[in-house]
């Protein structure tokens, strides 16, 4: 079978969340670069990364990267990749780029010189030189950096956090990724309890349920390769075969999520129903200050407001003084808090073991991470 050089593509600061899932899914040699993590694998291999992988943004085939100055290089760049053999001779190409750094800065003419090298290699025979562009859509990336341009055709189609459940969202909705990724570094163990006392429309208990039940984030959506030659049904069939074969939904496991707007908990019920998980998450709407978790040695992660909008800066500032107060009761419990607010240690009381930097789409924010003790170690 044949083997790509492929990427899946991260958020600033969780690449190395999204390389050690590529290793839990068994594929060795990956390697890190920046917002993006580099791997050999087949079709087989892109099918089920777009089926399982719970942080990263994309999956993507790299077909070339070479030297360019100008745009004769770049056009000549682009035509060498052998388009015919994988996208076949009539699919509808859409040329997608970015420029940083680039003596070449302008994106819309970037897109356009590299859809013309496209254009001019599958149409070569074709009555009146003409693409017809009636076969399946296909994304083509072509992204410039310095002095370097890199193709790369995009296997998933719309962004991997679009899991397909949240139906419902909150004003300032997390990304379904960056939730499974929080989790992630965590390192919750679904036999601890787990719990997030602001959970909005429920994305972080929905992705910490669908962790522990081991159900692929991708399970029950479409990706725009599964449309394309080069990716036989055969090859998303066995991949969402084992997926389905590695499930879990009889984990037995304490999870708690709770907001004061009963119209949000309503909706992250309804959001966790669909994503089939609805059984494993206890749904409460209940105050910060009068939130009660149960069990020790639990895990508590969430993505209170930042108080960016004008007026909300009190009333933030209050909640933030709510969950130190409701956090210093729960002396076994590690708790994972992400917010862009610059005063969020003072305002809880504490300063964090470990910081990270991550970002809420292009909001810079910081995931301040306060470890409990681990639970003893059964004799």
């Amino acid at each position: 079978m044949t083997r790509y050089t492929l990427a899946a593509t991260a958020s600033f600061g969780l690449e190395t969340v999204v390389r050690g899932e590529l290793e839990a899914l068994g594929i060795k040699g990956a390697r890190t670069e920046d917002r993006q993590v580099l791997f050999e694998g087949t079709a087989e291999d892109a099918a089920r990364c777009n089926i399982r992988l719970r942080a990263a943004d994309r999956v993507l085939i790299r077909l070339a990267e070479f030297p360019v100055g100008d745009f004769d290089q770049l056009y000549e760049g682009v035509r060498a990749v052998r388009w015919r053999d994988l996208l076949g001779r009539s699919p509808a190409v859409v040329v997608e780029a970015r420029s940083a750094k680039s003596k070449i800065s302008s994106v819309p003419a970037i897109q356009s010189v590299s859809k013309k090298a496209i254009v001019d290699v599958l149409s070569q025979g074709t009555a009146g030189g003409r693409l017809a562009e009636t076969g399946p859509r296909c994304t083509v990336e072509v992204a410039l950096r310095g002095d370097s341009a890199a193709v790369c055709l995009d296997t998933s189609g719309p962004g991997l956090h679009k899991r397909g459940y949240r139906a419902a969202r909150g004003e300032a909705p997390m990304r379904e990724n960056l939730a499974a990724a929080i989790v992630l570094i965590s390192r919750w163990d679904p036999a601890r309890p787990f719990a997030d006392p602001v959970c909005g429309s429920g994305t972080i208990p929905i992705e910490a349920a669908l962790i522990a039940a081991n159900i692929a984030p991708g399970i029950f959506r479409h990706f725009t390769a599964e449309g394309w030659p080069l990716f036989p049904p055969a090859v998303w069939q066995r991949a969402r075969e084992e997926a389905r074969s590695a499930e879990r939904r009889d984990a037995a496991c304490s999870i708690e999520a709770s907001d004061r707007d009963p119209g949000m908990v309503e909706a992250a019920r309804s959001n966790a129903e669909r994503a089939g998980v609805g059984a494993m998450i206890r749904f409460r709407a209940v105050e910060l200050a009068r939130f009660q978790a149960r069990g020790q040695y639990g895990c508590m992660i969430a993505n209170p407001p930042y108080g960016e909008r004008l007026g909300e800066e009190r009333e933030v500032a209050a909640l933030y003084r709510e969950m130190g107060a409701l956090v210093a009761q729960l002396d076994t419990w590690s708790l994972f808090v992400l917010t862009a607010h610059p005063g969020f240690e003072k305002l809880f009381g504490a300063r964090a073991t470990k910081n990270r930097k991550l970002y809420n789409g292009n909001l810079r924010c910081w995931l301040y991470q306060y470890f409990g003790p681990l639970p003893p170690s059964p004799r």
